[in-house]
């Protein structure tokens, strides 16, 4: 199943607004021999069984098939995973977790139970359940998994008083910071990031440049430069700005005409849209996964709305001091019972930097 959930994190960032699964086939009457491997493929088509199906062929007869999520058991672009499975004879499916698509949900286990074959739950569930994480939070909770990057000194500061900041971490950081962006399936910046650092927000590793997220702005006021980096590679990688309804149609018809996506939403009482919303209207569009690129202003925003369900933190060993730009805004917390609680899940060195994960207590 690790193996499994190994070529399942292969389509992370590629495959919304399907799930990222992997299969893995094993002829059990040879030793345990791998006949087949799948995962999900990009765009989220073909799915993870019937790649490793089309591997294994007739050495799937009597085998057993690990699956990092539920076969599905609706008719979408493809036909039901479950009945590639039965066709091919397997005799057994291993599975880590369920689906919580109401389409699936438990049909998909069912239908393999009816057709005589052995199924067995939970099997590294979850580490299965935190890969696909923005999937079921799409799914459940309306809105994408949304992790927040911060590059920081050891102090937490992003920048020096006059605002310098290349670079505060090393070659080896950024470069993982771009594998981020092409594990992701879009990557958010507020307007003050993108009008002052002026980010182009792709991945740049060699042989992942076809892997760049959507890149999205939240920019209440329509100020996004039509010159800006983003927009002039609009029509190459997608740019989405969400705005506030009644901005100035010549700007709208400016960035439109080079290929940005404009989405308009009611603001509330302090001009912008509201962060749920937001989210909301992100998740039906399909984005499973949201990477938040930077803005002390946009994530403490996030923080307040207890938005944020992941921090990847890259930490320099460098001081700045106090009047240095903080990572964060204020989050108006007057107790320690409100400050928002994570635990430690990683942590590694990239050089002389250490980047640390956390996940938000639920």
């Amino acid at each position: 199943m690790q193996m499994a959930l190994r070529l399942a994190r292969r389509g992370l960032g590629s495959v919304w607004p399907n799930p990222a699964v992997g299969c893995i086939i094993v002829c059990e009457g040879q030793g345990g021999r791998v006949v087949g491997r799948g995962w999900t493929q990009p765009g989220g088509r073909p799915h993870a069984e019937t790649e490793a199906l089309k591997r294994a062929g007739a050495q799937a007869n009597g085998a057993t098939a690990y699956v990092s999520l539920e076969p599905c058991n609706h008719t979408g672009k493809t036909g039901p995973c479950t009945d590639a499975l039965i066709k091919a004879g397997v005799k057994r499916v291993v599975i880590a977790t369920e689906d919580p698509d109401p389409r699936v949900e438990g049909g998909g286990i069912a239908k393999l139970k009816a057709a005589g074959i052995e199924t067995e739950l939970h099997v590294c569930r979850d580490d299965a359940d935190q890969l696909n994480n923005g999937f079921m939070k799409r799914i459940t909770k309306y809105r994408p998994m949304m992790t927040l990057k911060l590059a920081t000194s050891l102090d937490g500061r992003i920048a020096t008083h006059t605002h310098h900041s290349r670079w505060i971490t090393g070659p080896l950081s950024r470069a993982h910071a771009h594998r981020l962006r092409a594990e992701n399936d879009a990557v958010l910046v507020g307007s003050e990031t993108a009008i002052t650092d002026d980010p182009e927000l792709t991945c740049r590793l060699p042989g992942l440049e076809e892997r760049s997220p959507v890149r999205i702005v939240l920019d209440s006021r329509l100020r996004l430069s039509p010159k800006s980096k983003m927009v002039q590679s609009a029509k190459d990688v997608p740019v989405w700005v969400v705005t506030t309804i009644g901005q100035s149609a010549v700007t709208k018809d400016e960035l439109t005409k080079q290929g940005v996506e404009i989405i308009e939403l009611d603001p509330k009482e302090d001009g912008r849209p509201d962060l749920k919303a937001v989210t909301k209207t992100l998740a039906e569009r399909g984005l499973t996964r949201v990477l938040i690129g930077g803005g002390g202003g946009v994530a403490g925003s996030l923080f307040r709305h207890k938005l944020i369900d992941e921090l990847i933190w890259f930490r320099a060993p460098k001081l700045i001091g106090a009047d240095g730009i903080p990572a964060l805004d204020a989050l108006g917390i007057e107790t320690m019972d409100q400050a928002p609680e994570f635990i430690s899940s990683d942590v590694f060195k990239t050089g002389d930097d250490t980047v640390e994960t956390y996940r938000r207590v639920s």
